[in-house]
């Protein structure tokens, strides 16, 4: 190949594979930390017109039961690409199945090469046709491909990979296989040309006008807290989610299934399987109510519970491609303006939990695209850690564009291929022209023909939600946790209600803590759609805490109740796996670090289901270097969430109860703000009848059946959907529940224990007894 290929990554030397066997140790923090593969420091290039800055990060993800599993992410970076210094090609690759390392690295390795042969064929025949059939190695050099031409090389490229990897001896693709995103920079015509083959993404980042900023700057709210960029997909996922690759892949017949439908854990609705079903309704319900737990749809043989893929297209696969998963790209050809900033390839585990538009805000708070890459992928894996019981491999390749120079002064320097469309000057045709005639064409872009014109922004319908609940394995884990340490978390709950005082932990901040505070909680779930009131509530209440090197922050197994920003310091995340003891006294293996800094705009953040549960921490927090955090607690938290639309909706849910209408409004928002949320599986069992228990529970999202059995014999059976609520019988004259509630899809409720209930209004009876007597 003539291309330079400047950066890759390099865990091809090693083999890869989690499918090796290897020795079962603990990590240490020097192993973690070269899990971390970037570029040491952020390199400046120009592409014709364009001035940009570029850097990459790749981190390994964190697999509890393959803690030596390889990264599944591969990514090139091509300077003088296809012999043109004007040129680069920059791609991220993520592997998946059980080659799927060695599928990313393939990829990798050949894709580029391949672009770079079906471009090059096309700008030899190019300029055969301007040097009369004569082949001129200087004239392929300067022929400038149309649009549709670069687009059909590319898609020929991706193909012949694919092929090429079925046939590769050295890895097996039947069910493994990878994705591929990339943008090839044309910086002759300021152009760039995007490739998109499954679940990775492409995004843009535009600068905003004046009126674009104060309307997101409203929406925002916050001190200093103005997104100048709006985010630009400049791709789209390639998933079931999507009605055309739905319908496209069940043409073969495939299925399209989630894992619990598959397992029978899930109901399955027309929606899913039948191709000509017209759900439009049903869209938004795919998205959100399939993947509230971490579950999407799949694509499924019907002849069997395989291949399961996530996506709709990929390269290698070989199964999966007979039910129409392939490797042809969806691509997007546009000019780069200066109104555009930063762009962002990206694996799909850092757009688990972030929009684009949080990815966008993180970068653009830096002015160094390294440091850029390392707040989103810590973002990233601080969030997985948060709401899974692992991480994903995580790889950014993050383009800072600093200048964009008008391609009309290098139109002398180049022949446009789509000249051939054209008559040329003096009214001869296009056939009668020579090499010659073109050498210094400068007919405007806009002139073009058809096949050349610039792509649009793409739609972002069909996009895989961004996942704000903790999946059912972590629900149950928490549940799990909670168990083996009832009597204690219960004492403990207890004991923090009755000596909680809000005013005690307000602290007046200067506004430069507050903005690191906003900025910090800014691409957070947990704080989205809160108002400005609400914001300084939290800054008020969020503590600030002196820490010294050594100290034990969180230990896991403990009961947590805070969330916790870094403001300065190291801090190491350590764990203890499941059924181990932690022999040494350090906490077990290091599996991340977080790092704040007020020069680096860097503020990690952990602690973030304290906020939403009383359950034993799943990992410990250990300070490296002494620091500072700021620390905020549930029971504040929940002060301001009780404010919040979805807990504005419970409040008037508990007001209709009977069992709380001798409470007063406040007393209402005060048992709204202390109720906890957890996940439910299909099919699991809630509350049993005659089974004892201490908890009301009201449903956020999914549904339930209801079974009460009669003493006749017979039953008596409903159906509960959101809104609805079960088990207030306990809070008040009974020990046991009067009906069986089992979850009929992933369902997620609020829950009231009793004893959190008591300690927060009081006796239910009592009050009841006072209210008689008053009215007697």
């Amino acid at each position: 190949a003539s291309h330079n290929n400047h950066y890759s990554s390099a865990a091809a030397a090693a083999g890869g594979g989690g499918h090796h066997n290897q020795k079962e140790e603990p990590m240490t923090l020097a192993e973690i930390e070269s899990r971390i593969e970037s570029i040491e420091k952020t390199q400046t290039a120009t592409f014709g017109g364009l001035k940009v800055r570029y850097a990459y990060l790749s981190q390994r993800g964190y697999y509890p039961d393959d803690p030596h599993k390889a990264n599944q992410d591969a990514f090139s970076i091509s300077h003088d690409f296809c012999g043109q210094e004007t040129d680069a090609f920059f791609a991220v690759y993520d592997g998946h199945g059980r080659d799927g390392d060695r599928c990313a690295q393939f990829a990798r390795d050949n894709l580029p090469d391949m672009v770079e042969k079906f471009v090059s064929r096309s700008k030899s025949r190019e300029a055969k046709f301007h040097n009369g059939g004569t082949r001129n190695a200087a004239a392929e050099k300067q022929i400038e491909l149309t649009k549709d031409q670069i687009q059909s090389a590319s898609n020929k490229a991706h193909v012949e990979c694919n092929r090429s990897m079925h046939r590769a001896h050295e890895l097996d693709d039947s069910l493994s296989g990878t994705t591929s995103i990339s943008v090839y920079i044309h910086g002759r015509r300021n152009r760039i040309t995007i490739c998109n083959v499954g679940d990775s993404r492409a995004i843009i980042g535009q600068r905003m006008s004046d009126k674009d900023q104060k309307t997101a700057a409203k929406s925002i709210g916050g001190p200093n807290i103005t997104s100048h960029l709006k985010a630009m997909p400049l791709s789209r996922d390639q998933t079931p989610y999507r009605r055309d690759e739905r319908q496209r892949v069940r043409a073969t017949g495939a299925r399209i299934l989630s894992l619990d439908q598959i397992e029978g854990l899930e109901p399955i609705g027309p929606e899913d399987d039948d191709e000509d079903f017209d759900g439009s309704a049903n869209e938004l319900e795919l998205g959100e109510e399939l993947d509230e737990g971490g579950d999407p749809p799949r694509v499924w043989s019907p002849h069997g519970e395989y291949p399961g893929t996530a996506f709709t297209r990929s390269l290698g696969d070989a199964i999966a491609e007979e039910l129409g998963v392939f490797a042809e790209p969806e691509m997007l050809t546009r000019q780069v303006n200066e109104e555009d900033a930063i762009i962002v390839l990206a694996s799909d585990g850092v757009f688990e939990f972030l929009t684009n538009q949080s990815v966008i805000d993180i970068c653009a708070k830096f002015k160094d695209p390294l440091e850029a890459c390392r707040a989103v992928v810590a973002e990233s894996y601080e969030l997985w850690l948060q709401y899974e019981l692992r991480t994903d491999d995580i790889t950014m390749i993050c383009i800072f564009v600093d200048g964009v120079t008008d391609t009309n002064n290098l139109r002398g320097s180049f022949i446009s291929a789509s000249s051939r469309m054209l008559e040329g000057a003096g009214g001869g045709s296009s056939s009668e022209l020579n090499f010659s005639s073109f050498a210094n064409l400068s007919t405007p872009l806009e002139e073009a023909p058809g096949d050349d014109r610039e792509d649009g922004f793409l739609t972002t319908e069909g996009l895989r939600p961004v996942r704000n609940h903790i999946s059912v394995g972590k629900s149950k884990a928490i549940q799990q946790m909670k168990i083996k340490m009832a009597a204690t978390d219960s004492d403990m709950e207890i004991s923090a209600l009755d000596d909680f005082d809000l005013s005690k932990l307000y602290t007046k901040k200067t506004e430069e803590e507050k903005a690191r505070i906003a900025e910090a909680i800014r691409a957070s779930v947990m704080f989205q759609n809160i108002t400005d009131e609400q914001r300084e509530m939290i800054f008020g209440v969020m503590e600030p805490i002196t820490v010294k090197k050594g100290t034990w922050v969180i230990k896991q197994g403990t009961v947590g109740d805070r969330f916790y920003i870094v403001d300065t310091g190291r801090f190491e995340v350590r764990i203890i796996p499941d059924g181990e003891d932690d022999k040494d006294g350090r906490g077990g293996n290091v599996v991340h670090v977080y790092e704040g800094s007020h020069e680096s705009h860097v503020h990690p953040s952990f602690g973030e289901l304290a906020l939403m549960y009383s359950a034993p921490r799943a990992a410990s927090i250990i300070a490296q270097t002494d620091g500072h955090l700021w620390a905020l607690h549930r029971y504040a938290f929940r002060q301001v969430l009780a404010q919040q639309s979805g807990r504005q909706e419970l409040n008037l849910t508990l007001g209709r109860m009977e069992i709380f209408k001798n409470l007063s409004s406040e007393d209402i928002k005060k048992l709204t703000a202390a109720m906890d949320e957890v996940t439910f599986g299909r099919g699991e069992s809630i509350v049993e009848q005659q089974n004892f228990g201490s908890s009301l529970y009201v449903i956020m999202t999914g549904t339930c059946e209801h079974v009460e059995r009669l003493d006749n014999g017979s039953a008596h059976t409903q159906t509960l959907k959101s809104g609805d609520f079960f088990g207030e019988e306990v809070l008040v004259d009974r020990k046991t529940y009067a009906a069986t509630v089992v979850a009929l899809q992933t369902t997620c409720c609020w829950r009231l224990e009793k004893a959190v209930m008591k300690q927060t209004v009081g006796s239910l009876k009592a009050k009841r007894r006072r209210s008689a007597n008053n009215v007697a």
